[in-house]
């Protein structure tokens, strides 16, 4: 029998948002606005913590799942936010990248399809196709990345296992309305379908009022998966912490695969966690409705249509009137203006690009000159 590999890594892609911001890294003097990772560092009182459990001798193997007091603390603040989780159905994780292979190794077999409203984060799809499953992509460029409910009905098949919804969202930074998240709980409950939620943005919505699918929803608990992360909010993305929650079943399958893929999150960074979740997150948050708002004057004036972002750290102009492909777009910025964005390609959603906000103001700014230049001259 030849050498082979597994097949179903044939159809993935490599990180296209890594691709553009290594080759702005390789550009001198290059400004990017390519990864949705916070400008600021982790906070004193977090990284106390660590030091303090390394000196204590916290370094060896915690419970799989996470320690019991961290489970406790993460419900507890969930519950605040309006979610119920049990301590006992929820899963310490690697970020939530881990969180969501878990959710979706454990939901599908072979040719079961997951639908995901596009544009959206690379993985999901990844995922899925690592899983023998089916992405079902469904656009909502044309209803300003709100669902249609229509639409997403007829995406519905008698294979359809899941649907994956992020909101606020990457890439477009848009926050799925009443009339969106009803639609998804109507296919969930008449069509027996999980809702995969990730939530990793939950906590940088602008908007007043922002309730999450499994706060609105609790009598669809026993189908809805809550994945989490403690990387944006608390600017914790080297951690790589956060976690998952579900209805007793699911979390006893995806506490299989979390076992087997990672065993457990180191034991010394578990309290940090809980230290965590006990820091306040409006600072943060205000700090990036200020970004957003200098980033979507910078855009409208260069003529850019942008739906203004309600949360997440993101905005994703069209340039379809510009007449270049959203590659050619991004390549030609980094080489002609010096400043790195990411096509909107990446996330199936063409004719726009992503802008990362989440760096500081004065990087931030430089970028934007830097693009309104390159934007008037293709003018």
């Amino acid at each position: 029998m030849p050498l082979s590999l597994n097949a179903a890594l044939d159809d993935l892609r490599l990180s296209g948002i890594r691709r553009f911001s290594a080759l702005a890294a390789q550009t001198p003097g290059c400004v990017s606005l390519t990864l949705g990772e916070p400008g600021e560092d982790t906070t004193p009182n977090v990284c106390a913590k660590v030091g303090e459990d390394l000196a204590r001798g916290l370094t060896h193997y915690p419970p799989n799942n996470g320690f019991a007091w961290l489970r406790e603390a993460i419900c507890a603040w969930e519950a605040e936010r309006g979610v119920r989780l049990a301590p006992e159905n929820v899963i310490v994780t690697d970020g939530a990248t881990e969180a969501l292979f878990c959710a979706i190794t454990s939901l599908l077999n072979p040719g079961d399809e997951v639908i995901i409203p596009t544009p959206a984060f690379l993985l999901y799809d990844s995922l899925v196709r690592l899983a023998r499953g089916v992405p079902v992509a469904l656009d909502t460029t044309a209803s300003d990345f709100q669902l249609d409910p229509r639409a997403l009905a007829q995406a519905v098949t008698p294979r359809t296992k899941a649907i994956v919804i992020t909101s606020p969202n990457n890439p477009t930074g848009c926050v799925l309305d009443r009339r969106s998240m009803d639609a998804v709980a109507e296919a969930a409950r008449t069509r027996d379908l999980y809702v995969i939620c990730d939530d990793v943005y939950g906590e940088l919505c602008y908007e007043p009022g922002y309730r999450r699918f499994s706060s609105l929803y609790p009598e669809l608990a026993d189908r809805t998966i809550v994945a989490n992360s403690f990387s944006k909010p608390w600017a914790m993305t080297g951690w790589r912490l956060g976690w998952v929650g579900a209805g007793e079943k699911v979390a006893a399958a995806m506490a299989k695969v979390h076992q087997y893929a990672v065993s457990s999150v180191p034991a010394f960074l578990q309290h940090a966690a809980v230290e965590a979740l006990a820091t306040n997150t409006a600072p943060m948050r205000a700090s990036y409705q200020s970004r957003r708002d200098v980033t979507v004057e910078a855009l409208a004036h260069m003529g850019l249509r942008t739906v203004t972002p309600q949360g997440a750290f993101y905005a994703f102009p069209s340039i379809e009137a510009l007449g270049f492909s959203s590659e050619e777009f991004c390549e030609r910025a980094i080489r002609e203006a010096g400043v790195a964005l990411v096509p909107g390609s990446c996330f199936g959603g063409e004719g726009h690009v992503r802008l990362s906000y989440a760096t500081d103001e004065k990087t931030l700014a430089t970028g934007l000159e830097r693009l309104a230049g390159f934007v008037g001259e293709l003018r």
